[in-house]
C-alpha cells in the first residue's frame, strides 16, 4: 500500500509538510508505520497548483528518500493546493507513468489501495473508459483506470456521486469475475479549489486516513506527519471528506455518504 499527503489553504512551501516533519512523507517512504509494508519505494510524485489553472506535476521511479531533486523542488515551490504520494506497487510495473498523482486537465487524483483480482477485470474495466479519456491513459494501474472512469461518470460536477457509481461498477466486474480479494479505496481528488477524500473498502478494512485543520489550511494524510496522533482526526470507515479552499470541512459518515450506493 502507498502513503500520501494533500494540502489546501494559504500558500506554503511543500517542504514544510512533505520533507521537514519528523514523520514526513519522505520519512514514510522508508519507515511507514500504518501501511501494509514499511517501505514505499516504488516511485513518488508531487502535484501542485501555481499561477495556472492546470497543476504542475513531478514524478519519478526513484525512492523518495534518495531523490535530491524532490527535496530541492519542495524547498523552492510554494503552493495553495498540492498532493504528494509515495508508492508501494500492488503488482503493476514501477514506471513514471504509474506513479501518482495522476493529472487530467485541472484535476489531480491519488489512491492508496487496490482492486482485488485486477488482472481478471482489467480489460473489461478499460473498455468502459470513453475513447477521449482512454487516449490519455499512460500507465497500467488500477488507480488511473478508476480516475478516468470516474471522470467519465461526472467527477468534475459530482465527486462523491461519480466515485460511488465508479466503484459500484468495479464491484460488479469483480463479482462477475469471481475476484475474492477486496476492493480497498482511500483516495483524494481535487480540481484546484475543492478537495474530496474517500475512505472505503468492501471488506471493512480501508487504508488509514487522517486530517487536521491548521492556522494555514487543511492537511489530509495517510499517517500523521509529526509522529503523534494528537490533533489529528480520523476519517471514518466509509466516510468522505470535502473542503473548499478557504472554506469549511464537511465530513460525511457512511450512513449518508457513498457506502449505501457501493454496498459490498
Amino acid at each position: 500500500m502507498c502513503r500520501f499527503l494533500a494540502y489546501s489553504g494559504d500558500p506554503v512551501f511543500l517542504t514544510d509538510l512533505v520533507c521537514a516533519p519528523t514523520h514526513s512523507l519522505v520519512h514514510q517512504s522508508l519507515h511507514a508505520t500504518e501501511a501494509k509494508t514499511e517501505t514505499n519505494g516504488d516511485g513518488f510524485g508531487i502535484g501542485w497548483y501555481g499561477e495556472r489553472t492546470d497543476p504542475g506535476l513531478y514524478r519519478d521511479v526513484c525512492p523518495a528518500w534518495s531523490d535530491e531533486n524532490l527535496v530541492n523542488l519542495c524547498q523552492q515551490v510554494r503552493a495553495r493546493m498540492f498532493f504528494a504520494h509515495v508508492r508501494a506497487s500492488t503488482g503493476t510495473a514501477t514506471t513514471r507513468a504509474n506513479c501518482h498523482p495522476f493529472a487530467h486537465g485541472r484535476h489531480l487524483f491519488m489512491h492508496n489501495g487496490q482492486i482485488g483480482g485486477y488482472l481478471k477485470i482489467k480489460r473489461r474495466l478499460e473498455a468502459l473508459i470513453p475513447d477521449d479519456l482512454y487516449d490519455v491513459r499512460r500507465g497500467s494501474t488500477d488507480s488511473e483506470a478508476i480516475f478516468l472512469l470516474a471522470l467519465s461518470n461526472g467527477l468534475a460536477e459530482d465527486p462523491i456521486g461519480a466515485m460511488a457509481r465508479t466503484l459500484s461498477t468495479v464491484r460488479d466486474l469483480m463479482r462477475a469475475a469471481d475476484a475474492t480479494e477486496p476492493l480497498r479505496f482511500t483516495a483524494v481528488v481535487t480540481d484546484g479549489d475543492t478537495l474530496t477524500a474517500y475512505r472505503w473498502a468492501c471488506d471493512g478494512h480501508p487504508p488509514s486516513l487522517y486530517y487536521r485543520q491548521t492556522e494555514t489550511g487543511l492537511v489530509v494524510v495517510s499517517e500523521p506527519i509529526d509522529g503523534c496522533r494528537d490533533g489529528w482526526k480520523v476519517v471514518p470507515k466509509g466516510g468522505t471528506l470535502q473542503a473548499t479552499r478557504g472554506g469549511t470541512v464537511t465530513l460525511t459518515g457512511p450512513d449518508a455518504a457513498i457506502v449505501p450506493r457501493m454496498a459490498a
